[in-house]
């Protein structure tokens, strides 16, 4: 790739997005200062949430761009039933959040803001990922095992789970993880 002519910003602190953002091979660092509280209104329409927190993460940013600067900002919900997983906040919620994803499937939906000085664009991507049953103690090591607690859904696509509980994904794996690098990659294009 050519030097970037803008210097990229990635306002995220997901080492898998730090880690998907570098395959880009692009040049950027990480700046997770910012103001925006992420909560969600429990009347937001599901496929809303993470457009909503993402350009609120963009727009909550410590400071104002420079015009050589553009800011990538990203967020990942689980939907099921028509609610919206987040991270869970507790052992229990994550147990909570895999009983319900066994042996069915649900939509990973993220959104991206990228932000300049001049203009501004979000975007989304979704993957229906399909699970297998998963048994207590199948949820019970991966959890212990695992942590999963600052994971959309309460699970990694990467991980353990990934291998041995997800039969089917119907769109971008990437995705899953948290960022669909080849829309991020096509959009940031026309802004460096």
């Amino acid at each position: 790739m050519e030097p970037n002519h803008k210097r990229i910003i990635l306002g995220s602190g997901s080492p898998r997005r730090r880690d998907l953002m570098g395959g880009l091979d692009l040049e950027f660092c990480v700046d997770t200062l910012n103001n925006f509280v992420e909560t969600i209104d429990s009347e937001a329409i599901p496929s809303e949430v993470p457009v909503l927190m993402s350009q609120g993460k963009s727009h909550g940013f410590h400071r104002d761009l420079q015009p050589d600067e553009v800011l990538v900002t990203a967020d990942t919900v689980v939907i099921v039933d028509g609610k919206v997983l987040g991270k869970p906040h507790s052992r229990a919620q994550a147990v909570e959040m895999l009983r319900t994803l066994s042996g069915r499937t649900h939509e990973v939906l993220t959104a991206v803001t990228i932000r300049d000085c001049s203009s501004e664009e979000t975007f989304t991507d979704s993957t229906l990922v399909t699970f297998l049953e998963l048994s207590d103690s199948q949820i019970d090591y991966y959890i212990d095992k695992y942590r999963p607690f600052d994971k959309a859904g309460a699970y990694g696509v990467q991980e353990w789970i990934g291998y041995v509980a997800i039969e089917r994904l119907e769109g971008s794996f990437y995705n899953v993880m948290g960022f669909p690098v080849h829309k991020v990659y096509r959009e940031l294009l026309k802004y460096i």
